[in-house]
């Protein structure tokens, strides 16, 4: 070894020390990365045909995998590094904040590849997936919540091993009720978010692929974050909400307790509709459709307008997408069906039907005047 650095000296005998020890870092990241490179592409060839799981698990920790040579490589040169004492001193001080941080990575990586196996088991989009949705949301809040507390940790404890930071944490420990008040106040949205997490994953007033109405706006719940919500409209625009919002203010969850829904069509007929014709006709509507999931059916008059009767069919189904489906094509066929069948039961204003009661009658006495003049 010494041979070796004899010949280094030699050939970096021009160079300052600083620029030495920056080469040789530079290089042992070089090394470390092809090394990595390699060795991963043949285990990938050996084991992406075999061992599927293994390759992926290969592919989820390349990161972590690559960071941790790479600081094996930094500890083998760190001690050859041609700097004085106070400078060794500060590249061990950041060698070991790089370990901890490394230590950090791997336990965030450990917590989302156990949480992810866990979500694997279940299978979200069947007809009853309550139990499914549940564990889901569950996992994925506590994961994002989890995750934000590792990595503030990892780096509190990295930037612990600097005397200054240190001596900064202290000095704020000592002054703890002052920094907590001004931290409360700059974080409030931040805190506020973040226990509406802790209840949402608790409590569960949502799920992921819930169906709700917020601010008007109709959709699913497409991801769930540690501060937000992202809601996937049915026009697929994204609304997205804080956590906070589902705690504090009033919501419509269509799937809270099951995916079930009952679905309306209002028809407004003329006094003179038959009210058994429509209701046959309805029913065999419904039951020709195969979105119906012959659980409800009903049709009554609700209301009696001085124009016109309110005529409600109601039906029932196994989700939201087929109950607007079933809606739509109820309301048109029923349409349809009277249009051809009783045009007379159309709701008519009566400012219309007294126009055409008077052109009804102006029609004869203009056609006896002609025949008057003819004569």
């Amino acid at each position: 070894m010494s041979m070796q650095d004899s010949t280094l000296e030699q050939y970096l005998s021009w160079a300052p020390d600083w620029l030495v020890a920056l080469i040789m870092v530079v290089a042992a990241l070089a090394i470390a990365v092809i090394i990595h490179a390699l060795f991963q592409k043949l285990v990938l060839r050996l084991w992406v045909s075999r061992h599927p799981v293994v390759s992926t698990l290969i592919r989820r920790t390349r990161g972590v995998t690559r960071y941790g040579l790479i600081l094996f490589m930094v500890s083998i040169v760190i001690p050859l590094l041609p700097l004085d004492r106070g400078a060794t001193a500060l590249a061990n001080k950041v060698f070991i904040a790089a370990l901890i941080l490394l230590i950090g990575w791997v336990v965030l990586l450990a917590a989302n590849l156990t949480a992810d196996h866990y979500i694997g088991r279940f299978q979200i989009g069947a007809p009853d997936d309550f139990l499914a949705r549940k564990a889901v949301t569950q996992v994925e809040v506590l994961k994002r919540i989890l995750d934000a507390l590792i990595i503030v940790v990892a780096i509190g404890f990295a930037l612990m091993t600097f005397d200054s930071v240190r001596q900064l944490g202290l000095s704020l420990f000592a002054s703890a009720g002052v920094v907590g008040i001004v931290a409360g106040v700059a974080l409030r949205s931040v805190l506020a978010n973040f226990f509406a997490g802790l209840q949402i994953a608790l409590t569960q007033p949502i799920r992921i692929h819930d169906i709700v109405t917020i601010e008007g706006e109709f959709g699913h719940v497409e991801e769930l974050s540690s501060s937000y919500v992202v809601i996937r409209l049915w026009d697929l625009r994204r609304l997205v909400v804080p956590l906070s919002y589902f705690i504090e203010k009033p919501f419509q969850n269509w799937t809270r307790s099951s995916s079930r829904l009952l679905g309306t069509v209002f028809l407004h007929m003329d006094y003179t509709v038959p009210i058994e014709t429509i209701r046959n006709k309805a029913k065999e509507i419904v039951e020709a459709s195969g979105l119906w999931d012959k659980q409800v059916f009903n049709v009554q008059v609700t209301d009696m307008k001085e124009t016109a009767l309110e005529i409600r069919v109601l039906v029932s189904c196994a989700d939201s997408g087929k109950c607007w489906d079933l809606r739509c094509e109820v309301r048109e066929k029923l349409i349809e069906f009277i249009k051809s069948e009783y045009p007379n039961a159309l709701p008519r204003h009566p400012l219309i039907d007294r126009a055409m009661s008077q052109n009804s009658q102006r029609q004869p006495d203009n056609a006896a005047s002609a025949d008057l003049k003819a004569h």
